[in-house]
Order: C-alpha cells, then structure tokens, then sequence
C-alpha cells in the first residue's frame, strides 16, 4: 500500500458529514476538516473532484483508492480512520456500521496533520474469493473532536446482477391518515424505487396518485418501513388501495389492502333516534296489556291506552 502524502496548503474539498449513525450529505462548515475521495483515482479514474469513491472488481481481487484529509485550521489535527459497510435504517437513511469493515484496509487507523494541510491517505479494499456479485457499500469515516465525516464506497462485485424488490405489509392508517407500507430488496443492486398509489371504492377512484421516487435508496437485502400521507380520505366508503414499486433493471412489485371508512358520529345519531322510536313503542304496548288485564284501571286511562293502540 501507498505511504501517506502531505501537501501544503491545504485544499478545499468535498465532504459528506455523518451523522452517527446515518450518513447524509451535507456541506462543510467553513473553516472545518474535511474528507473527500483524492483526484485520479479508483476504477473510474478522474481529474475533478468525485463526490463518492467507486470500486469494481472480481473476487478476490485488491482494488486501491486514495482518501484526502484537510485541515485548514492553525492547530495540529489528529484524525481516526476506519471503513465501515452500510444499511438502512428502518426508515431508509442510508448509514453506517460502527464496527470495522473487514474487507477494508487503510495505511494508517490514525493521522496527525499539521496546521493548513492535507493528507493522502491510501486504503485497500480486498474483495474475498467467496463475494457475492452485486453492490456491497460502504463509507470512509474520519473522527476528531466529536465529530464523524464520511465519503461514501460504492463498491461492486463483478458478476451477475439481479434488480428485485417487493412490496409488503400494507395497511391503512385511518388513526394518523396514513399509508403504511415495507420495501425489501430481494436483489444484489442498490435501488432507487418509483411508487405509483391508488385507491378504489364501491363509489369510484378515492385516490390516484402518479409513479414518482421516493427519496430512499434501497440497499441489497435491506427492509425499510414507509408511509404515505392520506389526509382526506372517503368520508363512507370500502375502498382496496393498490401500491405499484418499480426500479431500475426490471424491479417490479404490487400489493392490496383494505379499508372501510364509515362516519360513526353519524351512525351513532341515527342509532340513537332508532332506539327511542323502539322504547315509545315498548311502553305503549305495556300500556295496552295492562289495560286489558287490569279491570280496576280507570276508564279515562284504559281509553287512552286503547286509542293510542287503534292509532
């Protein structure tokens, strides 16, 4: 492996920040360390800044790439290294494993650099003889002081690939006005998915919402948990609401649910008035047998009894 280099001054570069454990994007704060990938390198070599690292290899391959560390402060600066591989988390944030990456190897696990510096720092990734083709990410991640920054790995195994996902777990949440809903990644690629909704009732279309992407990416064999808004729902209805999840390379998936929709304040008036026509009726007819079984009740209340039961 390459020894690491220092250059003076140091240069502005690109960062994703971490955030423990998800790892978004976000811009540097001025002034602050940075980490990028170095210009020129990886199996996609090239001369501007890359925003994440990008390997590709066979099994059993080495495939080596450059990280660069800046500090543009007037302090000395100790950075800790370590490759970490990534997942979602429940909710589909793209993060980071806090235990080290095996499959990843850097030419140091800690860095000192001196006041307006950065360093190159060589790492290695060495794809086991027993990989599975397809996407395995990951992320560079430097610490100092508190805080983590991250650069993305994109690395592919070569070999076959396979683009699959399903769509599960569906359900209406009348409570939160919500579609709830899980994807899974059955394949061996990352995956963007596009989500197209609609919902049919026995009084028509309640709702119809075109393919758009959703702002996740689906990393192999991970399952998130997702939701979309129903603020207006059918106020009387049994609607089937039908989700549709495409992706890129083929990936396609549908899955139901139902849901009845049903105005009990409403219902519960109508009950209400129902019952009281019921109790009327009840009374009058105890009235009507007591006036034919008591023959001491006065007359003026046996007529009564009686006119209201010829009318």
């Amino acid at each position: 492996m390459r020894p690491i280099r220092l250059a003076l001054p140091a240069a502005a570069l690109l960062l994703c920040a971490l955030s423990a454990p998800a790892a978004h994007g976000a811009p540097a704060v001025s002034g602050d360390w940075t980490a990028a990938p170095a210009s020129g390198g990886g199996t996609r070599p090239s001369a501007d800044g890359r925003p994440y690292f990008y390997l590709e290899g066979a099994p059993g391959t080495v495939l080596e790439d450059t990280v660069s560390l800046s500090n543009p402060t007037g302090t000395p600066l100790t950075l800790k290294l370590r490759g970490a591989a990534a997942y979602n988390t429940a909710n589909g944030a793209f993060a980071v494993r806090q235990a080290p990456d095996p499959w990843i190897a850097l030419a140091a696990p800690e860095v000192r650099i001196p006041p307006h510096t950065r360093a190159d720092v060589p790492f290695a990734v060495t794809v086991p003889a027993s990989a599975q083709p397809g996407d395995h990410p990951a992320a560079l991640v430097a610490t100092a002081g508190g805080r983590e920054v991250g650069v993305r790995l994109q690395l592919r195994v070569s070999g076959p690939t396979l683009s699959a996902l399903t769509v599960e777990s569906v359900r209406v949440d009348k409570a939160h006005g919500l579609i709830r809903y899980a994807l899974v990644n059955r394949g061996n690629t990352a995956l963007t998915p596009r989500l197209a909704l609609r919902a049919d009732g026995v009084f028509g279309r309640a709702l119809d919402r075109p393919a758009r992407t959703l702002p996740v990416e689906l990393l192999p064999g991970q399952r998130v948990e997702l939701s979309e808004p129903w603020p207006h729902p059918p106020a009387l209805d049994r609607v089937t609401v039908r989700l549709d999840v495409t992706a890129d390379g083929g990936a396609h998936s549908t899955a139901e649910a139902s849901a009845a929709f049903v105005p009990w304040g409403a219902v519960g008036g109508a009950g209400l008035v129902l019952l009281g026509g019921t109790a009327g009726v009840l009374r009058l007819r105890r009235r009507r047998r007591r006036a034919a079984d008591d023959p001491e009740l006065p007359v003026m209340e046996r007529e009564l009894a009686q006119t209201g039961a010829r009318q």
